[in-house]
């Protein structure tokens, strides 16, 4: 079996240990004075398993930020359904594990929410993280089928969820063309030239609003791919109306001129 074949069948299934957890939450809130924090609608978080879905920022940077609110709001570790680039990297697999960061697969993603978990995912992935200036505050996740079909599989419902200011935290100047291949095989993974308060994130604040659950029925996915794409184009729909709402209300309130031009408030 080569090195490729040993990494693909690797579980990594997230293995939640509560006192680094602990240890985790008040650097997490620490680093939030620089990010003051407002999570909206966590009534909209059902007692049973969902899959929640929404917009990534600039390197990702806001995810602790949100699955602390998450977690204070509903008392429940939010399990993240990672990309495999973590994982290349041992050590940091291994922490990410116990802080609930999952390997991104359908068979982790169907454990979790068998267990009854909320378990978070961003179908833009790599192309959010790293992601062009002119994409900022863009779903892109137009072609991302997976997340709905593995909703349907487990029969729970999809919950959008949108974020603000997460892409003011840095301007993209620029990316380094090939690296992308050179590191992981695709040119989505290019590196980004990024600059904030120089190579630090600006200051700004996160606002996260969560959406209406949308309710699936439970069928095989694999017979109905005309009601996986019907259900795709929905929820990124949705998804997308709720960041441009909560992007023009952040950036009325702080003042910025414009929703996607990185400027700090």
């Amino acid at each position: 079996m080569t090195v490729a074949e040993r990494f693909e069948e690797a579980t990594w299934e997230a293995r939640v240990e509560p006192n680094l957890i602990r240890f985790a939450r008040p650097i997490v809130r620490t680093l939030a004075r620089l990010h003051p924090l407002r999570l909206e609608g966590s009534e909209h978080l059902p007692d049973g398993p969902a899959l929640l879905v929404g917009n990534h920022g600039v390197l990702g940077y806001e995810s602790p930020f949100f699955f602390e609110r998450v977690l204070d709001a509903s008392g429940r570790m939010p399990i993240g359904l990672a990309d495999r680039w973590f994982f290349r990297v041992p050590g940091l697999r291994d922490l990410l594990v116990r802080l609930g960061g999952a390997y991104g697969c359908m068979r982790n993603a169907l454990s979790a929410l068998a267990r009854g978990d909320l378990v978070v995912c961003y179908p833009g992935g790599a192309r959010e993280v790293l992601k062009r200036e002119r994409d900022k505050y863009r779903c892109l996740w137009r072609d991302s089928l997976g997340f709905v079909r593995l909703a349907m599989a487990a029969g729970v419902p999809i919950v959008p969820f949108a974020a603000a200011g997460v892409d003011h935290t840095y301007r993209v100047l620029a990316h380094f063309k090939g690296t992308g291949h050179a590191l992981m095989g695709h040119g989505k993974y290019d590196l980004p030239l990024v600059w904030g308060l120089g190579p630090l994130p600006r200051p700004v604040p996160f606002w996260f609003r969560i959406g209406r659950p949308v309710l699936l029925p439970r069928t095989d996915p694999a017979n109905d791919n005309a009601l996986v794409k019907e259900v795709h184009a929905d929820v990124w729909s949705r998804t997308q109306r709720m960041v441009d709402e909560l992007v023009e209300e952040w950036s009325h309130h702080h003042g910025s001129t414009s929703m996607r031009d990185g400027a700090a408030a």
